[in-house]
């Protein structure tokens, strides 16, 4: 079942260190012998700098004449979905914790998912060298476009961000490991490919290691013990909204242009799903060690599990219906 909906085990694993925070805390926060946020500070570079490693340019290039494509899954994913979050917050923001909706927006604010993106665009024969395409576009985007977004609603909010030392910590922690990894890639492209199993492992780790940190400050800080419940539920319902929403809102702009079966569905795949592997890493960056980090965090882990949930199936719903419109295979 986890394979189908391409979970992987890595949401059993988050979910699994979530609830070790809430039943045994102390080790590990901030300061405790175990030190797991020497992880979070340092093991944010290898993420990075992994992804780099990892990322073929020449993979893009195929599908870099959509550039009417590009467009709209770029406004979609940076522009239309910190809209409608802000016009949700309109009436919401009374009723929940202000963390909890700048969780909303920062993950309104994040780039889309690239793996993810690509193998639910592939799965449901979409257009893969658009979704690669914009996939990596995004996240290169989200470096300056989410802390830029970031600063502007906390501001608006009469919160603050260090915009200045937000952006010296992206470059040195981000931009450099990226940069970096694309120099090493050259030379370990082949090395990379052979392992990039155990890759994948070392880059869920350090995410893993960021929640679970977070979330041990959060329940000593008692951020969690001052909300009950029907929070949780609260953001349960508030992110299977946003995605239909998104989603729904995403289908009729592509309706309008005219894009065909291929394009609608990379477009949808990329511009509605937001990225779990970049939103961690770039929060620890940008929020800092504030014990509030668990709570922000949290509607973007909700958002991830649901969004791989429901694409799962709306893929395999667009695979059948694109082989039923094929037809058997002639012999």
């Amino acid at each position: 079942m986890l394979r189908k909906i391409n979970l992987d085990g890595f949401l059993v694993s988050l979910i699994l260190v979530v609830v070790a925070a809430v039943i045994w805390p102390e080790p590990g926060a901030t300061g405790s012998p175990l030190h797991i946020e020497w992880i979070s500070t340092y093991g944010i570079s290898i993420v990075f700098f992994l992804y780099g490693l990892t990322l073929a340019p020449e993979r893009m290039r195929a599908g870099f004449a959509k550039w009417h494509v590009h467009i709209v899954v770029q406004l979609g994913t940076f522009v239309l979905f910190p809209i409608v979050v802000l016009g949700l917050e309109f009436f919401t923001a009374p009723y929940v914790p202000a963390e909890v909706s700048l969780g909303f927006f920062y993950l309104a604010a994040l780039p889309g998912t690239v793996s993810s993106a690509v193998a639910m665009t592939s799965l449901a024969r979409g257009n893969v060298p658009v979704s690669i395409f914009n996939a990596t576009v995004s996240s290169f985007l989200g470096v300056f476009l989410t802390p830029l977004l970031m600063a502007w609603y906390m501001k608006a909010t009469g919160q603050s961000l260090p915009l200045g030392t937000v952006i010296l910590k992206i470059v040195l922690l981000v931009l450099v490991p990226i940069g970096l990894g694309q120099i090493a890639h050259h030379w370990l492209q082949h090395w990379a490919a052979r392992n990039s199993a155990w890759l994948k492992l070392i880059d869920r780790a350090v995410i893993i290691a960021i929640v679970y940190n977070s979330f041990c400050d959060s329940i000593i800080a008692g951020i969690w013990s001052d909300n009950d419940v029907l929070l949780l539920v609260e953001m349960v319902v508030a992110s299977i909204a946003l995605f239909y929403l998104i989603y729904g809102l995403m289908k009729l702009v592509c309706r309008f242009f005219g894009f065909d079966r291929e394009d609608t569905i990379a477009c949808l795949f990329c511009s509605s799903k937001k990225s779990l592997a970049t939103g961690v890493p770039l929060a620890n960056v940008m929020f800092g060690a504030t014990p509030a980090l668990g709570l922000i965090i949290a509607p973007l882990m909700i958002f991830h599990f649901f969004q791989l949930v429901i694409v799962s199936f709306i893929a395999n719903r667009y695979a059948n219906d694109g082989a039923a419109i094929a037809g058997p295979a002639k012999g």
